[in-house]
C-alpha cells in the first residue's frame, strides 16, 4: 500500500480521486487549497510516495505545488491533472520534472495505470 496525497480545491475531484486510489489499495490523504509554504511542511509530515494535484487552483496552483514538492522531496513522483492544453503551461510543468500530466475529463483507467507505473519505478 502506497501513501498518496491528492491536492485539489474541488471537493468533488478530491473525493473522486481518493475513492479511485483507495479502491486500488492505496492510503490517500487529501488537501484542499494550500499555500506554497504549507506544501513543503505537509510533505515532510506525511511523507507521501506520490502526489496527484490539480493544476488550476486559486492561490497555489499545480505548478507551485510541483516546485515546492520537488524542494521538499526531490524524487517524489508528481501527477498533474489539468483541463488546459496551453503549450506554455504544459512546458512549464515538464520543466518542473512533473512525472505525468493527465487531461480532464479524468479517465479512471489512465489514472490508475499511471500511478501504478510511477510507484513501480525505482527511484
Amino acid at each position: 500500500m502506497s501513501r498518496i496525497v491528492v491536492v485539489d480545491d474541488s471537493k468533488l475531484m478530491r473525493n473522486l480521486v481518493r475513492h479511485l486510489l483507495e479502491q486500488a489499495g492505496h492510503e490517500v490523504e487529501t488537501w484542499a487549497e494550500v499555500t506554497a509554504v504549507e506544501v513543503g511542511e505537509r510533505i515532510g509530515a506525511s511523507d507521501p510516495e506520490l502526489i496527484v494535484t490539480d493544476y488550476q487552483m486559486p492561490g497555489c496552483n499545480g505548478l507551485t505545488v510541483a516546485r515546492m514538492a520537488r524542494k521538499a522531496k526531490p524524487d517524489l513522483p508528481i501527477v498533474v491533472l489539468t483541463a488546459t492544453h496551453d503549450p506554455a503551461i504544459l512546458e512549464a510543468l515538464k520543466k518542473q520534472a512533473v512525472s505525468a500530466i493527465l487531461h480532464k475529463p479524468l479517465r479512471e483507467e489512465e489514472l490508475l495505470e499511471v500511478v501504478a507505473g510511477l510507484l513501480a519505478t525505482p527511484v
